[in-house]
């Protein structure tokens, strides 16, 4: 099901059975797949519709639906929709179903989510929140599994230096560029990143 950027769907007042479907987005088509517990995966556009649903049902064999999305759904896709458009969306209202992730990356995502739209932090300072610097390659390896990008932000971590590192979104390095400058990315809160 592709819901066009100004659709609206109807309410239901039941729990939705879990589902998915793509949207439309100034980056391209996106996907999300929700269950009973809330939204158990965002993805950000593959090469072509076929491969973003492919890959946000990846591990989800019950979301193979795709009848009407819960209010909170629609409440998600209008809020990446606007944040993908340029407007400053934190999205810490979206909620997640984190089950399936590990209590450690539960925290990494937790703290990125924090970070304001248009602003960044680095690995090595998400590590000190944690406990040290010394896992910030754990932070990284948490952020690269991201299954909620960007509804938890990993493009707003960058290496040591504002350099973009890694990300695992389609394009890599250039698509986690593009997200930052949409958002008007100002590391350190000073001069634009591009």
């Amino acid at each position: 099901m592709h819901l066009p950027e100004d659709a609206s769907l109807p309410a239901r007042n039941t729990p939705a059975d879990p589902g998915h479907l793509l949207f439309e987005t100034a980056l391209g088509t996106c996907g999300v797949a929700w269950g009973t517990g809330g939204i158990v995966a965002v993805q950000l556009p593959e090469r072509d519709a076929a491969a973003t649903r492919a890959r946000v049902l990846r591990g989800l064999p019950l979301c193979q639906g795709t009848g009407d999305p819960p209010p909170y759904v629609c409440s998600a896709i209008t809020g990446i929709q606007a944040l993908l458009a340029g407007e400053p969306r934190d999205l810490r209202e979206v909620p997640l179903d984190m089950s399936r992730i590990s209590p450690f990356h539960q925290q990494v995502y937790a703290i990125a989510r924090a970070i304001p739209p248009g602003r960044t932090r680095t690995y090595g300072e998400l590590a000190q929140q944690l406990g040290g610097l010394g896992l910030a390659r754990a932070v990284g390896q948490a952020l690269g599994m991201n299954p909620f990008a960007p509804v938890v932000p990993c493009h707003r971590v960058l290496a040591a230096g504002d350099r973009p590192g890694g990300f695992s979104a389609e394009g890599g390095a250039a698509t986690k560029l593009r997200m930052l400058q949409i958002e008007g990315a100002c590391p350190g809160g000073t001069l634009p990143l591009f």
